[in-house]
């Protein structure tokens, strides 16, 4: 069974259509491998997740709120990475740890 117009100028135009078909499916997959390449590219560009983050307060002054393990999916947006060193010092002058991540328990941290 042939699915095809039998005239000329319907298969002329059909022609002309699917032409126009290709040239949109081609373009979208520039704009998607365009966007592949540029997320890629964000990827590698991304810096590292820090060991440890402590996450500020409401406002510059405020004190520290959390000390969390870097990557902690409960972080906040105001949080800061720190050395080792700068989030036992947090623990120890009283800022809380993160309870989902823990990082007392990390860094070996006992109270007292």
């Amino acid at each position: 069974m042939n699915d095809l117009p039998p005239d000329l100028a319907r298969l002329r135009t059909l022609e002309t259509w699917l032409a126009l078909q290709l040239d949109r499916v081609r373009q979208q997959i520039a704009d998607l491998e365009r966007r592949e390449t540029e997320r890629q590219r964000g990827e590698q560009a991304r810096p590292p997740v820090p060991d440890w983050m402590i996450e500020g307060g409401l406002n510059r002054d405020s004190p520290a709120v959390y000390v969390h393990v870097g990557g902690c999916h409960m972080a906040g947006k105001r949080v800061r990475g720190v050395p080792r060193d700068v989030a036992l010092r947090a623990l120890a002058e009283g800022v809380d740890a993160c309870s989902h991540c823990r990082p007392d328990a990390e860094l070996g941290f006992l109270e007292g």
